[in-house]
């Protein structure tokens, strides 16, 4: 059996991809070695020692940036922000399967602060918040912010989900005698269920990272991307590295353990 022969256009697709991978995580790569700096370490190759050193740092208290706060923040508002990603962006999707009055404004509505700029819609919330002498907070404005991030994207990917969903389940439940609650419970959301999932990370991850929409309504206290970004002028050790890698790492087994769920979840229901 003869194995098909690659075009010429494969190989510059192939070539192509590899070069964006390359750039997308040698940056990274590079961080990730000089995280493992030794004692003496600095900012820049060629490695002096190998060691950990700087991870344990991590955990001593630091001259400048707060690393345990900024990051309790950011897990915090991320979690808040998924929550409400799910549940609003579940709602919604519900609501459009049937057409209504506004439904075609709503939406575009619904979606346009994806358009603008996100510096635009930090300051005209710190500013809204300001003028309405509110004092801007990332548990306040800042999860506003991040919403208009977040919403958007979980409203698209559940109405792609609803587009594709057989009204044949909810019809055969309702047959059986099953009430609207019911045919929601046993039926709709075990179904949905991976995707709802997948919208949970979407949120988690855009909130976890975000740094223009939270610039200008975090007020006081920085979550992790703005601490970060404070440490690049004060911090001159690889314990900025360390950290980069230890949030890189958290965002990978965030992503691992959600992609294992829903892979769970799959099987599972394919065995029933």
């Amino acid at each position: 059996m003869q194995s098909e022969t690659r075009s010429r256009e494969f190989y510059i697709l192939a070539t192509f991809f590899a070069l964006f991978v390359l750039f997308l995580y040698g940056p990274l790569s590079a961080i990730v070695i000089l995280s493992f700096q030794g004692p003496n370490g600095g900012l820049t190759f060629p490695l002096n020692g190998v060691s950990l050193h700087w991870f344990f740092n991590l955990f001593e208290t630091q001259a400048v940036g707060d690393f345990g706060g900024s990051f309790k923040r950011s897990f915090t508002l991320g979690i808040m922000v998924m929550i409400s990603t799910v549940v609003v962006s579940l709602l919604a999707g519900l609501a459009f399967r049937r057409k209504f009055i506004g439904a075609t404004p709503l939406f575009y509505l619904s979606v346009a602060s994806l358009v603008v700029p996100s510096i635009i819609i930090s300051l005209g919330i710190g500013v809204v918040f300001q003028q309405a002498g509110l004092r801007p907070a990332w548990y306040s404005s800042g999860f506003g912010a991040h919403l208009t991030w977040t919403l958007p994207f979980g409203v698209l990917i559940m109405l792609a989900i609803f587009n594709r969903f057989s009204p044949a389940y909810e019809e055969a439940a309702r047959d059986l005698g099953a009430t609207p609650w019911q045919t929601f419970r046993h039926v709709v959301l075990p179904i949905i269920l991976p995707s709802l999932i997948g919208v949970g990370l979407f949120g988690f991850s855009l909130s976890y990272d975000e740094f223009a929409r939270t610039l200008l309504t975090s007020g006081t206290y920085n979550t992790l991307p703005l601490e970060i970004y404070g440490m690049t002028t004060n911090v001159t050790t690889p314990v900025l590295y360390a950290l980069g890698t230890a949030t890189t790492v958290f965002s990978f087994l965030v992503i691992g353990v959600t992609v294992g769920v829903i892979m769970y979840l799959n099987k599972q229901r394919g065995k029933g």
